[in-house]
Parts: C-alpha cells; sequence; structure tokens
C-alpha cells in the first residue's frame, strides 16, 4: 500500500490534496478502505453545509459496519462525489482516484496533519 506522498492525512484515516484555488479534496485512505470492508453506502456533507476539523460529517457503511467521516479541516463544502454516492465501491476500488468523498475551501487547516510518511508510521503503530 501507497500513500501519496503530495496528500497530507488526518489520524482519523482521510487525506486531503494541496488547495487549488483554496479549495481541498477529502476522501478516506485505502489503510482505512481496507479496515472497513467493501463499502456499501456513502452519507456526505451536503454542498453548502461548513464542516470543522475533527468533526463528523459523514457516514461511510460497509459490510462489516458503519462508521464516522471526520472532516479534516473547517470549511464549506463545495462539491460532493456523486459518482460514489451512486457506487460505494469506489472508495474502495480507488481511495485516491474516484472514490474522493467532498471538495471543501477551506477555512482552518490544523497543524497535526501528517505527511505521508508521518502516516505510514502511524498505521504501522
Amino acid at each position: 500500500m501507497s500513500n501519496p506522498q503530495q496528500l497530507r492525512y488526518s489520524k482519523e484515516h482521510e487525506w486531503l490534496s494541496a488547495a487549488e484555488d483554496g479549495v481541498s479534496t477529502v476522501g478516506i485512505t485505502e489503510h482505512a478502505a481496507g479496515a472497513l470492508g467493501d463499502v456499501v453506502f456513502v452519507q456526505l456533507p451536503e454542498v453548502g453545509d461548513t464542516v470543522s476539523a475533527g468533526e463528523t460529517c459523514g457516514e461511510l457503511e460497509s459490510t462489516k459496519s458503519v462508521s464516522d467521516l471526520y472532516s479534516p479541516v473547517s470549511g464549506e463544502v463545495t462539491e460532493v462525489n456523486e459518482d460514489v454516492v451512486n457506487d460505494p465501491a469506489l472508495v474502495n476500488s480507488a481511495p485516491f482516484e474516484g472514490g474522493w468523498l467532498f471538495k471543501v475551501r477551506v477555512t482552518d487547516e490544523p497543524a497535526d496533519l501528517l505527511s505521508a510518511a508521518e502516516y505510514d508510521a502511524f498505521i504501522a503503530g
């Protein structure tokens, strides 16, 4: 498993892209997708919702369990990935590409986001 170097990661297993025009993309990591098992339903925040770093903003339901989705940053949701809503298996098959979850106009970014190397060490225990 290789976590893309250009992303940053939360300890709740979300990833965050670098901002383009102030907007970053959020998804869950391959590690989280593997731990969840086959994702069968996603509940995402709505466009226009305000999300807060470290707070619950949705749910991922798999054949094993239901897990909360946390926002790695604070800001306003600008887009949700309707492809994932219609085909939740994308979260498992392409967590860093087509399986992204939502985009957010970042207003505050916590200082504790991890680099890829730091995240690798974190999940290795």
